[in-house]
C-alpha cells in the first residue's frame, strides 16, 4: 500500500507540472537516445560487414605489396617494394601443402563504353584463371576466363552486373565489343551481382585476361595474390606457408620483416572494430555528459519541489508519517522523471536508428543489452541524483514545516 500510493502522489504531482516535468528528462532523454542509436548502427555494420566479410571466403586471404597503409611515409616506403608476381602464385600452389588455389589479380580504373552508351570511372580487373576459384566470383551468364584466353592475351571480358545494366539495358552482351579506355574487348561472360557493401557497389567492374591488362595498360600495375586454403581450419598455417615460400623467393633476410603483407577477413573485421571502438568511446562520452547534466537538472527540480511542497511534508509529518517514508516518496519521484526519459529515450534512440537505416547504406540492429543498460543507468541516475533533495525533506522539522508559507 506504502508503494502504490507514493507512486499515485508522484505521478499527480508530476502531471501537474507536465512541461516542467519534460524539460526535466531531456538530458537523460539524449542520453539514452545517443547510446541506442549509435550502438544499434554499430551493431548492425559490425554485423553487416562480418557477413559481408564472409561472403568473400572464411577461408580466403590476400597478399600484396601494400598491406594496411597508415600514413603517408608507409606507402612510400611500400612503394619500393618489389612486385608480387604471378610466378608467386604458381610457387605457392606448388610448394604449400594447405593452399588449394591462387589467383592473381591486377587493378586499375577507366571507362567503358559501347556504342553512344559510357560507363566512367569502372574498375578495371586483370585477373588469371584461377581468380574465379580463390574469390567468390559467379557467373550469371556465358562464361569466365580460362587459362587460354590468359596465356593468348585474348581481348575478352567478363562484365558486371551494373556495367552490363548501364551498357545493355535489355539487350544480350554476350558477343559484343566494349572500349575499356583505348582498347577493345568482346564480352564472354556476366558476373552475378553481388550488391553493394555500404553503398559501394561491388558490380561496377569489368574483367580481362591479366595478360591482356599488361599488354594494355602497363606491366608496372601491381598485382595482388588471392590464395584459398583447403578448408577454415587450415587458415593459419597456409598463411604462415605462404610467408615462409615468398620470404625466401624474395631472399628476405631472416633480420628483417617482411616486404609484403597476408591478410584475411579476420584482418580486416578486427580493423573494422578497431575503427568503431572510437565511435563507441565517443557515444560513452556523449551519453555520460548527458546523464550528469539530466541528473543534475532532476536533483536542482526537485529541490525546488521540496521547497515548494514544504507545507504538505509537515502536514504528513504531523499526521504520523515517518522520514523514511518522506524520503521514500521524492525517491519515487525522481526514479519515475529519471524512467521516463530512459523510456523516451529508447523510444527516440531505436526509431532513430531505424529511420538512419531507412534512409542511409547503414543498417542497424537494436541489442536488448543497449536497451537494457540504457533504461538501468537512466533509473541510476535519478537514484543517486535524488537522494540528497529527498534526504532533504526526510530532515525537515515538522514544526517548522507547517509554518512556511
Amino acid at each position: 500500500m506504502q508503494v502504490s500510493e507514493s507512486l499515485r502522489i508522484a505521478v499527480v504531482n508530476l502531471r501537474v507540472h507536465k512541461v516542467r516535468s519534460l524539460l526535466t528528462i531531456l538530458g537523460t532523454v539524449i542520453g539514452v537516445m545517443s547510446v541506442i542509436a549509435i550502438v544499434s548502427i554499430i551493431e548492425g555494420m559490425n554485423k553487416y560487414v562480418s557477413e559481408r566479410l564472409l561472403e568473400e571466403g572464411s577461408n580466403t586471404f590476400y597478399v600484396d605489396k601494400f598491406g594496411m597503409i597508415t600514413d603517408y611515409q608507409e606507402y612510400l616506403d611500400a612503394l619500393k617494394r618489389k612486385d608480387l608476381t604471378v610466378d608467386d602464385a604458381r610457387a605457392l600452389e606448388r610448394l604449400s601443402t594447405s593452399i588449394l588455389v591462387v589467383g592473381s589479380l591486377a587493378q586499375g580504373r577507366n571507362n567503358v563504353r559501347y556504342g553512344s552508351r559510357e560507363v566512367s570511372s569502372v574498375e578495371v580487373r586483370g585477373v588469371d584463371e584461377g581468380f574465379q576459384a580463390a574469390s567468390t566470383v559467379e557467373v550469371e551468364h556465358g562464361r569466365f576466363l580460362s587459362r587460354e584466353d590468359v596465356l593468348r592475351r585474348r581481348p575478352v571480358c567478363v562484365l558486371g552486373s551494373d556495367v552490363r545494366d548501364k551498357l545493355f539495358a535489355g539487350l544480350d552482351p554476350l558477343g559484343k565489343e566494349v572500349r575499356v579506355g583505348r582498347h577493345r574487348f568482346s564480352v564472354i561472360g556476366v558476373a552475378e551481382k553481388k550488391g553493394s557493401l555500404l553503398g559501394v557497389s561491388q558490380d561496377s567492374n569489368v574483367m580481362v585476361p591479366l595478360t591482356a591488362f599488361q599488354k594494355a595498360f602497363g606491366s608496372r600495375s601491381a598485382v595482388t595474390l588471392i590464395a584459398k586454403a583447403r578448408d577454415q581450419e587450415s587458415l593459419q598455417l597456409a598463411q604462415d606457408e605462404a610467408r615462409a615460400i615468398l620470404r625466401a623467393r624474395r631472399k628476405v633476410p631472416f633480420s628483417k620483416p617482411d616486404d609484403f603483407s597476408i591478410l584475411s577477413a579476420e584482418t580486416f573485421m578486427e580493423l573494422y572494430k578497431n575503427f568503431t571502438s572510437t565511435a563507441y568511446l565517443v557515444t560513452v562520452g556523449i551519453a555520460a555528459l548527458s546523464l550528469v547534466v539530466g541528473g543534475i537538472v532532476i536533483m536542482n527540480i526537485m529541490i525546488v519541489s521540496v521547497t515548494e511542497r514544504t507545507k504538505e511534508i509537515g502536514i504528513r509529518m504531523a499526521v504520523g508519517a515517518r522520514r523514511a517514508e518522506i524520503m521514500f516518496q521524492f525517491l519515487i519521484e525522481s526514479l519515475i522523471l529519471s524512467g521516463a526519459g530512459g523510456v523516451i529515450g529508447v523510444l527516440v534512440g531505436v526509431g532513430l536508428a531505424a529511420l538512419i537505416s531507412n534512409v542511409t547504406p547503414l543498417p542497424a540492429a537494436v541489442k536488448a543489452w543497449a536497451v537494457g543498460t540504457g533504461l538501468l543507468v537512466a533509473c541510476g541516475v535519478g537514484a543517486f541524483f535524488g537522494i540528497y533533495p529527498a534526504a532533504r525533506a526526510a530532515k525537515m522539522d515538522p514544526i517548522v514545516a507547517l509554518r512556511y508559507e
